[in-house]
């Protein structure tokens, strides 16, 4: 049992520095991410919809379908926020398979963590420049978040990571929405928990450092599904499980209650076009029950220029190569549905 060093790294402040953000981006953040936090502080009426790929691995595709959802944005933007889904690292419950673009910039390749980290940078950097848009992306590191801190307007925490205490501690030091999704069981009280942590200040270690931090009153939940003991997906996005959460939000006393519905996972058996039927599902709850309209303050969904998904090396522009997405002229109709119920 051992470890091999292989190389050193760039530091954060080192690729920051190489790959920085120009200012007029850096104000387009600043005002991205506040609007965002309206939304969950209750000062904004807005929707949020985190919407885009499963995982960024075409940076071409990835800008295109981005720019897309930027017209789209100039329609809708009096009754939503568009985030696109930029999701350069993939968590893989067995290992195996594909990581992101962080792992192999080029899929069909070995691991260059490196190349990788640059590519997920200027990735970034060329969404908001293109776009005027912000994107999310899920931590599945902690260590490297500040490679991103100055990019990104939205954080997920996986299902995967919820537990997991430094995922916790880290969060509690963004100033920037994050979601915590259920695990995989399902489990409330570990999304809950996951919450009132981040919500809360922390003095740990952190890259070397001895670090405080202050607490984020925007971490929420994620409602994905989940999978029972005996390996069927069951679903918690019905009327039922968001009023469910809403007392549990009561009897824990935290800041901003707020939940994300997760469209896809296993929400949907990953049948990806079920997403529709979803979001339609949790807009109606939110008319008919000013409660659900309170604590719902958005949904997320995985699109990408072609619908389904597709095999590593097929080489299928703007098609996934994890799981299946919807395609665009569904992920459009769907945004306008959305736009029209949030009233």
């Amino acid at each position: 049992m051992s470890f091999e060093f292989i190389k050193k790294l760039p530091t954060p402040d080192q690729i920051r520095e190489e790959f920085p953000v120009p200012d007029a981006m850096q104000a387009l953040k600043k005002k991205r991410d506040q609007a965002i936090s309206d939304v969950f502080t209750g000062r904004s009426d807005k929707f949020l919809v985190i919407i885009g790929p499963c995982s960024a691995d075409n940076e071409d595709a990835v800008c295109e379908y981005v720019s897309r959802l930027a017209k789209v944005n100039e329609k809708v933007n009096d009754k939503l926020i568009l985030i696109p889904r930029v999701y350069t690292n993939k968590p893989r419950t067995t290992g195996d398979g594909y990581k992101g673009i962080v792992h192999q910039p080029d899929p069909e390749k070995g691991t260059d963590f490196l190349k990788g980290i640059i590519a997920m940078r200027k990735m970034q950097l060329r969404v908001m420049a293109e776009s005027e848009l912000t994107a999310a992306d899920e931590m599945l590191y902690p260590e490297n978040w500040g490679y991103v801190s100055d990019i990104l307007s939205y954080v997920a925490i996986g299902a995967r990571s919820v537990e997991d205490q430094l995922h916790r501690l880290t969060a509690s030091g963004f100033d920037v929405a994050a979601g915590m999704k259920n695990p995989t069981s399902g489990d409330f009280s570990v999304m809950l928990n996951s919450v009132y942590a981040a919500q809360h200040p922390h003095h740990f270690i952190y890259r070397n450092y001895e670090v405080d931090t202050n607490g984020n009153p925007l971490t929420h939940v994620i409602l994905r599904g989940a999978v029972s003991k005996h390996g069927n997906t069951v679903q918690n996005y019905h009327y039922e499980d968001i009023m469910r959460l809403s007392e549990r939000y009561d009897s824990m006393h935290l800041k901003n209650p707020a939940v994300i519905i997760d469209a896809n996972h296993s929400n949907s058996s990953k049948q990806y076009k079920q997403q529709v039927r979803i979001v339609q599902e949790v807009m109606h709850n939110r008319i008919v029950s000013p409660e659900i309209r309170s604590l719902v303050k958005g949904v997320m969904v995985e699109s990408y220029l072609e619908e389904g998904a597709q095999q590593i090396g097929d080489h299928i522009y703007g098609k996934s190569i994890t799981d299946p997405c919807l395609g665009w002229e569904d992920t459009e109709k769907l945004i306008d549905t959305i736009a029209e119920m949030n009233h």
